[in-house]
């Protein structure tokens, strides 16, 4: 966890007094079969969390992490990118790097299209990029957030939803909400019309549930919102 600190910083506070060797896999972090979390993160994107996914119908990266040696080498390895999704405006950072480096193809909503002038697919409404992962718009954080559904299991979810370790329940930050906290409370409680047992998102903690008690969880954070 002490090297992870390290690593994840993005503004590289966090050092290490001993000359110890870094540990292997450290990051990427497998946090469920083929999910990864990047690490390396962007300071040009708050420090938000970007994860990558290993999938036979072409490798995902959500979000981005900051170009990095390390990670590019790692995503070589396992096959690429052939996507990139973008969760919206604020957590692009190198992503234009990523997508040269692999010849991915780039989605960004078209409300926050103007942080990604590179993007090869603009979209403003719920669309299937591929087999079982669609996008999903949820204006509020910002108007062109959007949020991944994959296999009805994983919700890559941005700055819209997260889980706090403090609360042990999920959230959503109504400080960080720069386009509308009714459009988000309205968007989430669409959200429960979907089925997905991970949150995955841009900060705060990511989380495993049942999809019911995810469900359940949601529709009272609505409620309260």
């Amino acid at each position: 966890m002490a090297w992870r600190a390290m690593l994840v910083c993005p503004t590289a506070s966090v050092r290490s007094e001993a000359r110890k060797k870094r540990p292997e896999g450290i990051f990427p972090q497998e946090l469920a079969p083929g999910v990864y979390r990047c690490g390396f993160n962007s300071k040009d994107s708050y420090g938000a969390h970007s994860y990558f996914v290993k999938r036979g119908e072409g490798n995902l990266l959500i979000d981005s992490p900051r170009y990095a040696g390390e990670l590019k080498r790692f995503f070589k390895k396992e096959g690429g990118i052939a996507e990139i999704l973008l969760s919206h405006r604020d957590d692009v950072a190198d992503a234009d790097k990523y997508a040269d480096a692999f010849g991915a193809r780039v989605w960004i909503h078209r409300d926050d299209a103007r942080a990604a002038p590179y993007a090869t697919n603009k979209f403003s409404a719920l669309t299937e990029i591929g087999k079982s992962l669609s996008a999903i718009p949820v204006p509020g954080h910002t108007k062109g957030s959007v949020v991944y559904q994959l296999e009805d299991r994983y919700l890559f979810t941005g700055d819209s939803l997260a889980w706090s370790e403090e609360r042990k329940d999920l959230v959503a930050f109504r400080d960080a909400c720069w386009y509308s906290w009714d459009a988000l409370r309205e968007s989430l409680g669409k959200l429960t019309d979907y089925r997905f047992e991970w949150v995955l998102p841009g900060h705060g903690w990511s989380v495993h549930l049942g999809a019911g008690e995810m469900k359940e969880r949601l529709a009272r954070l609505v409620a309260r919102m």
